[in-house]
């Protein structure tokens, strides 16, 4: 049986308040991919700013009564705590109107940073903090510390450029992006190529990346892990809303990575929890490991057997 914390994990970026219709949730790509590996076992710390505000003190005070690290979450007064106004259409899919400058924009570097990502197992960041030259010297600092780098695309016009790009990609270790991601990617590095495979191995040779996932939505996904391709072609749900559906993902796909689960049974894990994210309202739902396993084998998924 593993031990509870056999991972340190330090996620980077932006944690925030996002706002629906009729409620708000806390969020942010890193506090969601925090929170799933933390209920995976892994000891996990969050590198963020918040304002000197409400909304800063609910953040931080839920990290801690979640055991995540808070911190190196900094606190200032010049800037507000970062606020998302979600649009949720029909199909229960997601479209963020993104407030800038938040505090969040303005994280700047501390020793102990560099002490918690030098000292991780792993390292998790996005394009979103780069939008800020403040946040982004740091992370770039932050980058040379660390051992295992982790790049969620999660791609936000217009809040990223081409050569930004670029940069995080080549000094990552391993990259997720969704499938828009993938040919958005692939148009810019003028990639020649029209199918899945081709297009990810482009950006493998051309980021000298050897790990890749590219995740499909309702479809499953597409993981290029050490010049192999491994598959998932989704489990169906009724879909509540996809906010932090992703977030989860990648969370279960590394957790197990690295503790050494075949890249397949991780990928189908990595799905079956993305699926139960999106089945549930925000990005967060409790999830336990014997509902996970009620639900793949409900799904029956034949790659397991």
């Amino acid at each position: 049986m593993e031990k509870k914390y056999t991972l340190s994990v330090v996620t980077f970026g932006e944690v925030l308040w996002d706002v629906f219709p009729s409620h708000k949730k806390i969020g942010g790509a890193p506090l969601n991919v925090a929170l799933r590996m933390n209920s995976l076992g892994a000891n996990t710390t969050i590198i963020s700013r918040v304002g000197d505000d409400e909304d800063g003190v609910d953040i931080v005070s839920y990290l801690k009564n979640q055991n995540v690290c808070s911190d190196a979450i900094q606190v200032g007064e010049e800037y507000k705590t970062g606020v998302v106004n979600v649009m949720i259409n029909e199909k229960g899919n997601a479209s963020y109107d993104i407030m800038y400058p938040s505090a969040w924009d303005k994280i700047t570097l501390t020793n102990e940073m560099i002490e918690k990502v030098s000292t991780s197992d792993v390292f998790i960041f996005g394009s979103l903090i780069c939008r800020d030259e403040i946040s982004r010297s740091t992370l770039y600092a932050l980058l040379d510390k660390a051992k295992y780098k982790v790049l969620d695309a999660n791609l936000r016009a217009p809040y990223y450029t081409t050569e930004v790009l670029m940069e995080l990609m080549s000094r990552a270790d391993f990259i997720k992006l969704n499938d828009e991601e993938l040919w958005e990617v692939s148009k810019k590095l003028q990639s020649p190529f029209n199918s899945f495979e081709q297009n990810i191995k482009y950006i493998a040779k051309k980021t000298n990346t050897k790990q890749i996932c590219v995740t499909k939505g309702a479809f499953g996904a597409v993981l290029f892990y050490n010049n192999k391709f491994y598959y998932n072609s989704g489990y169906f749900i009724n879909v509540v809303d996809t906010v932090g559906a992703g977030d989860s993902f990648l969370a279960t796909l590394i957790v197990h990575l690295l503790r050494g689960k075949s890249p397949q049974k991780a990928l189908n894990h990595a799905c079956a929890i993305g699926a139960l994210v999106a089945g549930q309202e925000g990005a967060n739902p409790k999830i336990s490991e014997k509902e996970i396993v009620k639900y793949m084998r409900l799904k029956d998924n034949k790659s397991l057997k």
